[in-house]
């Protein structure tokens, strides 16, 4: 051919290639894909294809059975429990079999051969077949990171099921821990401006356990996760199962979207003027996002240049795209100090310091702090401080406002789209003009005012002190009603510190709220009689729950108030040994109550796997 030139060892080398081609059998010379050709060589025990055990990396107890290059059009699966353990067993929808190209398997048990039974549809060619399998899979042990501190004497976790009603005995709780004193952690500082909490940077310890107390899934956080890394680390918090069954949560610099299988939806960065995500983010019913952050960038009245410091709360559409913000210094007073005041030192959220237990900051102290330099993550007054601490948002479509929980003004506050409060809820110590004119007035279950004298009420109401979780109830509010659950820490009860730490208590605890009347009542409280054992000074939540028609309750951090002088001779040094407790509405006592030994806790919450494997 005109312009082809083929030299003497080109011949040669096609030649060659040509004979050898000749030899090889025919389905391997017509093949192709790699060195495989159209065979796939993974074993298989069922009808369909190869395990692929913890397929995205980050859900070691999960595995997806491949679909083999059938159609799968329906699928059910069973998790065989190990004795007097509990089943897990759910339906699998048409898209998430396509979505995972294949078989979803949850729950599988840590270091422990599991049996797995599947039924599906297989689809071949026109041929439809009803397949009922059974499958044996090994998981490894659960693993994480270790902080070489006496307080740690296990891995993840721990429990003692103290009690489970036949009605709940098919809960999953995802559980929202985490492990401090991690010397890999807490390293760096913002600077340029300076101030905020890049430093609150604690190991994720991340899990679902059953109610028998077997940890039935947990996040291995490596792949999404650095502790040393100023954007890929933080705390992982504000964990939300969303209607369509994914997880979201965030953690410092970023808020993600996953599945339960590890599947990422997204991992995004906070739009580059806002830093420091922590405690809370709610999927609205707007279809948009609400996020607890700060500024990365605010210009005092004195012109001084900061990061805030929990205070700010982001709307973001589904694209990421900043919809509203709610500067809280602008809406509250950043100077009220009534609060801060009688806070105990040395919990101050999970800025845990044994040696300031029982100290709380004079005014003096206040004053010095708020004219210095000195700005970050610590009590005190004004922008670039911690003298919110929000720890909760949630939205009320029905005005489009959203309700938050502020735990260094121990208030709950209710905030329109135009940036005006509608009420407070809080001690009326220390509320300005301006602001004291929105706080609801307590009533009884005759809708009688209740005489409260300073912080202190008559009966057996309260106001929430140091709070977290301040949730609208949905499905028995409308416009003007609101039920609203929170749990009450009790640090600084009544405006005051106690004679002794053992009189601390927290309460869970749900409000009804009549905004045109203005008024509040207290209708359900659980956590008094627990008394010090019971008492969680940070963190905590109580919520809502449909589908039991139930109040979910976390006493995050209860045991780790007790000072080193209060151990009995021989007791080891602990974390906290967290309570999951969750009632039947307007029950006394708990349904159900698990204990998790020994672990530092945040949030606790009910999974639905028909959310997440049935849609």
């Amino acid at each position: 051919m005109k312009g082809l030139k083929l030299g003497r060892r080109t011949l040669m080398v096609s030649a060659l290639a040509g004979a050898i081609g000749s030899m090889l059998p025919m389905q391997s010379a017509l093949a192709s894909g790699g060195s495989s050709g159209a065979h796939v060589s993974f074993g298989t025990q069922g009808h369909i294809g190869e395990i692929i055990v913890n397929p995205y990396n980050i859900a070691p107890l999960t595995a997806i059975i491949r679909n083999g290059g059938y159609e799968l059009t329906e699928a059910t699966v069973r998790i065989v429990p190990k004795p007097n353990g509990q089943e897990i067993a759910y339906k699998v929808s048409r898209s998430e079999l396509m979505t995972h190209a294949g078989i979803p398997v949850f729950g599988l048990y840590p270091d422990y051969q599991n049996t797995i039974e599947v039924t599906y549809t297989r689809v071949f060619h026109g041929t439809v077949e009803k397949f009922k399998e059974s499958y044996k899979v090994y998981a490894a042990p659960v693993s994480h990171p270790v902080n070489g501190t006496a307080g740690m004497h296990h891995n993840m976790f721990q429990t003692k099921v103290n009690k489970v009603d036949p009605e709940f005995s098919d809960r999953l709780y995802l559980v929202n821990n985490l492990m401090q004193q991690y010397g890999k952690a807490t390293r760096f500082i913002w600077n340029n401006p300076t101030g905020g909490a890049l430093e609150w940077n604690f190991y994720p310890q991340n899990a679902i356990i059953d109610t028998k107390g077997e940890v039935r899934w947990y996040m291995n956080v490596e792949p999404i996760y650095d502790v040393e890394s100023v954007y890929r680390s933080g705390v992982m918090l504000g964990f939300q199962q969303d209607k369509d069954g994914n997880l979201t949560w965030g953690y410092g610099q970023r808020y993600v979207k996953y599945d339960l299988l590890g599947r990422e939806i997204y991992n995004r960065r906070l739009p580059i003027g806002y830093s420091d995500f922590s405690h809370s983010l709610d999927n609205a019913q707007n279809g948009h996002s609400f996020l607890r952050v700060a500024s990365a960038d605010h210009r005092r009245a004195d012109n001084k240049r900061v990061h805030t410091v929990r205070d700010l709360i982001l709307e973001l559409d589904a694209n990421g795209k900043v919809v509203d913000e709610w500067r809280l210094w602008e809406i509250l007073d950043p100077h009220r100090s009534n609060v801060m005041k009688v806070l105990d030192q040395g919990a101050v959220c999970l800025n845990i310091d044994a040696s300031k237990a029982g100290q709380t900051m004079s005014s003096a102290d206040l004053a010095k702090l708020e004219t210095s330099d000195k700005f970050g993550d610590i009590v005190g007054t004004g922008e670039g401080r911690n003298w919110a601490h929000v720890n909760s948002v949630d939205y009320d479509p029905t005005d489009d406002s959203i309700i938050i929980s502020s735990r260094h003004q121990s208030a709950i506050v209710k905030i329109g789209r135009d940036k005006k409060i509608k009420w407070i809820f809080s001690s009326p110590e220390g509320w300005r003009e301006g602001w004291k004119e929105k706080l609801l007035t307590p009533v009884d279950h005759q809708g009688k005012p209740i005489k409260c004298e300073g912080s202190v009420c008559e009966g057996d109401f309260d106001f929430t002190w140091t709070q977290h979780t301040a949730y609208r109830i949905d499905e028995k509010s409308d416009k003007n009603i609101v039920y609203v659950t929170a749990f009450d820490n009790g640090d600084a009860r009544g405006m005051d510190q106690p004679a002794l730490p053992e009189m601390k208590y927290s309460r869970a605890v749900i409000y009804k709220i009549d905004q045109k009347a203005r008024t509040i009542e207290q209708v359900w409280q659980y956590g008094k009689e627990r008394g010090y054992s019971w008492y969680s000074p940070v963190t905590s939540l109580t919520k809502y729950f449909a589908d039991k028609d139930s109040v979910m309750v976390y006493s995050a951090t209860a045991g780790m108030g007790r000072r080193p002088s209060e151990l009995k001779p021989g007791e080891k040094p602990s974390q906290a040994s967290p309570f999951i407790d969750e009632f039947k509405w307007g029950a006394k006592e708990p349904s159900v109550e698990i204990q998790i030994i020994d672990s530092m806790g945040y949030q606790a919450m009910p999974i639905d796997l028909n959310k997440a494997f049935g849609q």
